[in-house]
Formats: C-alpha cells, structure tokens, sequence
C-alpha cells in the first residue's frame, strides 16, 4: 500500500515532466490500475514494452524528488502545520489562535 501512496505522490509533483504519451501510460497504469496486457493493447506496444516505459517513469520521477525534494519539504511543512495547529488550539488566547488558524489556512491552500 507505502509504494501506491508513494507512486501517486510521486506522479501529482512531477507528472509533468513525463512526457505526454509516458503520462498517459503511467497514469493508466498506476491510477487506472490496468494490466500490462489491456495497456498493450491500448498503445499499441508490447507488454514488455509497457513494462519498461512504466519502470522508466518510475525511475525519472524518483530521481526528480532524490534532486529537489519537493515531497520532503510538503510532508515537513504539513508536519509543523499539524503541530502548530495543536499549539495554537492549548492557547488560551482567543486573537493568537485564530491568527495562528488564519495563518495555517492559508499556508493550506498553497499546498
């Protein structure tokens, strides 16, 4: 289930540096869930063909993340939001946690 979770995160930041055809096999296979036979015969290639293009996409965006980290910084940035948010809601200071919730929506809605 880890390496699902891991491959649509993976594809949702840097999907769009596959290119067309390569995003159009991935996201069937990883998001459609079909088979190497059924993506075969949709595009017109052979099922080891499929394979290979689905293990190539796999590595280039692995490398993208092992380069710019993209995914490392938002699970941090999710992480301190989370533990602020916590914080905030101990305060007793009413202005403070509604600054603090105003601020985490915001820093939210940019990721």
């Amino acid at each position: 289930m880890e390496k699902i979770i891991e491959r649509n995160l993976l594809f949702d930041f840097y999907g769009d540096l596959l290119t067309k055809r390569q995003r159009d096999i991935y996201q069937d296979a990883v998001y459609g869930d079909l088979s190497l036979s059924e993506l075969a015969d949709d595009y017109g290639i052979s099922r080891q063909g499929i394979h290979d293009q689905i293990k190539r996409c796999d590595k280039a965006l692995e490398e993208y993340e092992s380069k710019l980290h993209l995914i490392a910084r938002f699970e941090k940035i999710k992480k301190y939001s989370n533990e602020l948010r916590k914080e905030a809601e101990k305060s007793e200071d009413e202005g403070l946690k509604k600054s603090i919730n105003e601020l985490l929506t915001k820093i939210n809605e940019q990721l």
